[in-house]
C-alpha cells in the first residue's frame, strides 16, 4: 500500500528500524490486496464448512425458496462476528447442544439469550431460516442454506456487494466514506445493517505500556500520526522513537480513525511508518516491534497489544468495561458502527432477500448479540437500535 507523505529527514533511525521489520510489512501488503476468493479459502471457518454443506443444494429447494450459498466478505473488524456466526450457522447444532445453541436451564444452558427465543426445539440454522420460510433440514452440519465469509477489508467488501460479487459486504466504516458516495446514493444502492459497535482503541506495544504510557490525549495521538510528535519522551515515555503503525487505506478501520480522530476521511497521516491490511497483521506488528503505537479493533487487543486510555476534552475514556467513562460506551469519540451492506436490485427492491434476512436476524437477537458481538469483545446494540435494525428486514413468515 502507498504510504502517506514521507516524514522529515531527521527520522532516519525510524526508517532503518522499519526496514528491519520488512517481512511483516510484506505480509501487510499481501493482506491489503486479498480478494474475496483468497479471504474465503484462507480464513473462514464458517466458509469452509459452508462449502461442503451447501454443495448438494441447488439454487432453490422443493419450496421454491432460494437456498444458494449466502456469501459475505470485507472488513477484518467485522470478520470475527460474521465468521463465528457463520460457523455456528453451518454447524446447525441441535437445541440440546449447550456449547453452541443452548438448552434449558435445568440441563445447564450456558448460552445467554436462548430462553428469550422461546426455547426453540429446532437446530440453530433451521430455526432462524424457518422464520423466513425455509424448510428445516433437521441434520447436523446441513443448514437450509450454507454461508461463507471472506476476509479482506471494508473497501473491498463495499465494492464487492455493489458489484454483485457477494450477498453481504462487511465494513467497519460507512460506505459513503469507503466509496466516496453521497448519503443519497447510498440510500438508493444499498441497505445498511448495523450488527454491533466497536470502541476502536489506540494500542501500544508492551514495552511502552510497561514504561508508563497508559493514556494519551486525543491531541497527542493526532500529533503522533501527523508527524508532530516523534519520540515517546515527548508524551511522558522513554527516550525512544515512536514506531507508528496504520491500517491500509481503504480499510474501514483507517477510514473511521481519520474521520473520528483527525476530522476527515482524507486527513493527512504523514507520521505513519507502515500500514497493514488487516487487524491480525497490526496486532502481530505491535507484538513484534518495540515503541509501537497503532489503532485497531477491540477484538484483537490482549496483554501484548495493550489498549490505552484516551482523553478527549477533559474526559478520560479507559479500556475497562467497568470504568466510569469507557471506550465500550457510545459516548467514546472513536466508537463506530459495524456494518453489513446488502444490495437493492430489481428482484429485491427492499434490498434484503430472505436468505440475508434469516442470517442477519440471528445477530439481532439477545443470543446473537451476546455470543457473536459481546463475546468477541465488541459492543452490543441498545434496544432501540435493535428495533430499528429489525425494521429493515422483510417480514417473517
Amino acid at each position: 500500500m502507498t504510504q502517506d507523505t514521507a516524514a522529515s529527514t531527521d527520522r532516519v533511525s525510524r526508517r532503518k528500524f522499519l526496514a528491519a521489520s520488512g517481512a511483516v510489512g510484506a505480509a501487510g501488503i499481501a493482506g491489503c490486496s486479498a480478494s474475496s476468493n483468497d479471504g474465503g479459502s484462507g480464513g473462514s471457518d464458517g466458509g469452509s464448512g459452508g462449502s461442503d454443506s451447501g454443495s448438494d443444494s441447488g439454487s432453490s429447494g422443493d419450496s421454491g425458496m432460494d437456498t444458494s450459498m449466502l456469501t459475505a466478505e470485507g472488513s477484518s473488524t467485522v470478520y470475527p462476528i460474521a465468521n463465528k456466526g457463520s460457523s455456528y450457522w453451518n454447524s446447525n447444532p441441535a437445541p440440546s447442544d449447550g456449547e453452541y445453541w443452548g438448552s434449558n436451564e435445568e440441563e445447564g444452558n450456558t448460552v445467554p439469550g436462548w430462553s428469550e427465543l422461546g426455547e426453540p426445539d429446532m437446530r440453530l440454522a433451521d430455526y432462524f431460516a424457518s422464520l423466513y420460510g425455509f424448510e428445516p433440514s433437521g441434520e447436523q452440519a446441513t443448514p437450509p442454506l450454507a454461508t461463507s465469509i471472506g476476509l479482506s477489508h471494508s473497501g473491498t467488501g463495499c465494492e464487492s456487494v455493489v458489484d454483485g460479487l457477494v450477498d453481504i459486504g462487511n465494513s467497519s466504516g460507512p460506505i459513503t466514506a469507503e466509496l466516496g458516495w453521497s448519503q443519497e446514493k447510498a440510500d438508493e444502492e444499498v441497505v445498511d445493517h448495523v450488527l454491533g459497535r466497536d470502541g476502536q482503541p489506540v494500542v501500544v506495544s508492551g514495552d511502552i505500556y510497561d514504561a508508563g504510557v497508559t493514556q494519551l490525549t486525543g491531541e497527542q495521538v493526532r500529533k503522533i500520526y501527523q508527524d508532530e510528535i516523534t519520540n515517546w519522551s515527548e508524551v511522558g515515555g522513554p527516550d525512544q522513537d515512536i514506531y507508528v503503525i496504520g491500517r491500509a487505506e481503504g480499510s474501514g478501520t483507517d477510514t473511521a480513525f481519520r474521520l473520528n480522530m483527525l476530522g476527515s476521511a482524507d486527513a493527512s497521516m504523514s507520521g505513519v511508518d507502515t500500514r497493514f491490511g488487516q487487524n491480525q497483521q497490526v496486532a502481530q506488528a505491535v507484538q513484534q516491534n518495540e515503541g509501537a503505537i497503532a489503532y485497531m479493533a477491540l477484538a484483537f487487543t490482549d496483554e501484548t497489544v495493550r489498549a490505552i486510555g484516551i482523553e478527549f476534552d477533559g474526559t478520560l475514556y479507559e479500556p475497562d468495561r467497568d470504568a466510569e467513562n469507557t471506550i465500550f460506551d457510545s459516548a467514546y469519540p472513536l466508537n463506530r458502527d459495524l456494518h453489513q451492506y446488502t444490495k437493492i436490485t430489481e428482484d429485491t427492491p427492499s434490498g434484503t432477500d430472505m436468505r440475508e434476512a434469516a442470517f442477519l436476524n440471528m445477530f439481532l437477537t439477545d443470543f446473537g448479540q451476546q455470543v457473536f458481538v459481546e463475546d468477541n469483545n465488541y459492543i452490543p446494540l441498545p434496544t432501540a437500535d435493535i428495533e430499528s435494525e429489525f425494521a429493515k428486514l422483510p417480514d417473517q413468515v
